[in-house]
């Protein structure tokens, strides 16, 4: 189990989940939650992947506010402050990797739905501290958040659904020949027959076990081979 966390984000303090592998040490991660929220699902994937040795963080971008109403989920994403979510996931950054517990000098990132936009975005914004990042059927919706790719240091591994009325297989390509094409280190896996938010066991009627726990391994190896 890990725990409710405070931390600097520019001149104001924000809350998070941390939770720390039983060893007490490993790679530092950062998770980005989904619309809904900093929810149970999210702080139970932190424990996860505590459990699979990373010392991993998620960022309450909401402030305290979290849904279950995909209509209500919607207005928060479409309301939050870029500006102020940016210095959070900043602050977030350097919280983690200023953590004794941390073994690595640059951290991983991972989010979900919205988070996986923000994931990438956080990607090219923090080339200092961020060597790797993996979305999950997550692009950036925002057309004013859109970073400068030229910037991304991070090898990118991106899981998307080939159902997905979200975030399409053609726009996760169209991303990944845009990465490619300013050098970067990009594999965006489109899992068949699989819906948008197949990862979150708490939706039973998208969630598919068999892929979920694929592309988590997956992830783990690839996170573990891309942080140091």
């Amino acid at each position: 189990m890990g725990e409710h966390v405070e931390f600097p984000s520019n001149g104001h303090t924000c809350r998070g989940y941390l939770g720390v592998p039983p060893t007490g040490r490993g790679p530092g991660l950062i998770v980005i939650q989904e619309w809904w929220g900093l929810v149970p699902h999210i702080e139970e994937v932190v424990d996860r992947f505590a459990d699979a040795g990373f010392v991993a963080l998620a960022p309450d971008l909401y402030h305290g506010e979290t849904t279950t109403e995909p209509d209500e989920a919607g207005k928060l994403m479409m309301a939050m402050n870029m500006a102020q979510a940016a210095k959070d996931m900043g602050g977030a950054v350097d919280h983690l990797v200023g953590l004794d517990a941390v073994t690595t000098s640059k951290v991983g990132v991972t989010g979900f739905c919205m988070g996986g936009g923000l994931a990438l975005m956080l990607a090219a914004q923090r080339p200092d501290a961020i060597s790797a990042c993996v979305p999950f059927y997550g692009l950036i919706p925002w057309p004013d958040a859109h970073p400068d790719w030229s910037k991304l240091d991070a090898s990118v591994l991106g899981h998307f659904a080939e159902n997905d009325s979200f975030f399409s297989p053609d726009q996760a390509r169209a991303l990944e020949d845009q990465l490619r094409s300013h050098g970067k280190e990009v594999e965006l896996i489109i899992h068949p027959g699989v819906e948008h938010a197949f990862f979150n066991d708490h939706r039973p009627e998208v969630h598919d076990e068999e892929t979920s726990r694929r592309a988590f391994d997956h992830t783990v190896e690839f996170l573990r081979n891309n942080t140091g």
